[in-house]
């Protein structure tokens, strides 16, 4: 090498081998930063304030999926206007509403006041029979009679207690009303005015995502319109058995008829457990009232229709209209319960299967290359591989 290649490499300058890169941030970038920042402040904060308006109007569209198919079908049949047929299903729900009521009230009232006339001799009865059986002591040691006059002093010490709130009840029931008003009102307009509350929302989208959009809101249509249908005519069929039923093993009407009505829309609408409490506490209030043989009868009774509802009726009934696996649907429910209450309970099953067919439609799919057989395949081959000898 000579002088002038050996002065060409000492002047050559050191090469950093990681390139810098530099962002200009300008004020008006800051600016529109924190304008971001305010506004999204401002929209959580709004929509704090709003959650009672919001959680109205959530639930306000899901009735209005569920009259969806009512009112298209007088809309079709009978080419009625939207409003007209709304209207109509509002007078029908209201009818039979009053008439439930009617019928209800009184049967209530009986019951509260067989429960609280007999409530003192089964607690005896229950404690004696706990003491005489295991040995075990439940109240201060004194006879039945004792205990019972301790037992209907507590019972009217906790009548006292619950009167003493009757304003706050009061109250609360003016502001459900006015929820349930707000409700309605928001319902009807969803519900008759959908198709052009639906063009609306579409003309903002592209045509591929009006496709999916479109399709999916039919499907929560189709599904929540199925579920709460189906869900009603079950509940009727499970009601109607219950009342004969308790009937038929002495329980008076005005007892038998709300037990009825609570053991069938429990066990229908609210899932998973509602279907132990729907059937519990009519036959742990026949059995109180009527005895062991009666209560046993109505025990046998949810057993069966359990099994009829279960491999014949929700089948026949429900199958075509919601698809949801047992354990999305129990932790659904359990979701839709912290969320928002019975309520968020109640709405939970059509929520996660509209979800489901959400995710279905927007989702990419592959077609399944792994099999579990193949792995245990693949096992053997390279145990026997490994070990020759082996059987």
């Amino acid at each position: 090498m000579d002088n002038t290649d050996t002065q060409h490499v000492a002047e050559k300058p050191f090469a950093d081998p990681s390139p810098k890169f530099y962002i200009a941030i300008g004020w008006q970038t800051i600016w529109k930063f924190i304008a971001a920042v305010l506004v999204t402040l401002l929209a959580l904060w709004a929509a704090g304030e709003m959650s009672n308006l919001l959680s109205m109007l959530a639930i306000s569209f899901f009735f209005s999926l569920a009259l969806q198919p009512a009112v298209m079908w007088l809309v079709d049949r009978y080419e009625w206007k939207r409003g007209a047929a709304v209207g109509a299903i509002y007078l029908a729900g209201f009818v039979a509403t009053v008439l439930m009521v009617i019928v209800l009230i009184p049967a209530v009232a009986q019951l509260a006041s067989g429960i609280g006339d007999k409530g003192g001799t089964w607690l005896t009865d229950a404690s004696l029979w706990v003491e005489d059986t295991f040995n075990v002591e439940i109240w201060t040691p004194g006879t039945g009679e004792e205990i019972a006059k301790s037992t209907e002093e507590a019972l009217i010490n906790w009548a006292k207690g619950a009167a003493g709130n009757l304003l706050g009840v009061a109250t609360a029931g003016i502001g459900l009303i006015f929820n349930l008003a707000t409700i309605a009102m928001f319902t009807f307009y969803f519900t008759a005015d959908a198709p052009r509350l639906q063009r609306s929302i579409l003309s903002h989208m592209s045509p591929a995502n009006q496709r999916r959009v479109g399709w999916t809101w039919d499907e929560a249509i189709r599904q929540t319109g199925g579920y709460f249908y189906s869900r009603m005519l079950l509940m009727l069929i499970n009601s109607t058995g219950f009342f004969f039923t308790m009937v038929l093993v002495g329980m008076p009407v005005g007892f038998a008829l709300p037990l009825a009505v609570f053991g069938g829309f429990v066990s229908v609408f609210i899932p998973a457990i509602g279907t132990y409490i729907g059937g519990a506490i009519p036959v742990l209030l026949t059995l109180a009232i009527q005895g062991f043989t009666a209560g046993l009868i109505v025990l046998g009774y949810v057993l069966l229709y359990q099994q009829i509802e279960n491999y014949y009726l929700s089948p026949k009934i429900s199958s075509k209209t919601m698809t949801l696996n047992g354990a999305v649907a129990f932790g659904a429910a359990l979701a839709g319960g912290a969320i928002a209450g019975p309520m968020g309970a109640f709405v939970a099953l059509p929520v996660a299967a509209l979800i489901i067919s959400l995710t279905s439609n927007f989702a990419k799919s592959y077609d399944v290359v792994y099999s579990h057989e193949d792995y245990k395949a693949k096992a053997v081959d390279q145990a026997t591989t490994e070990d020759p000898e082996a059987d």
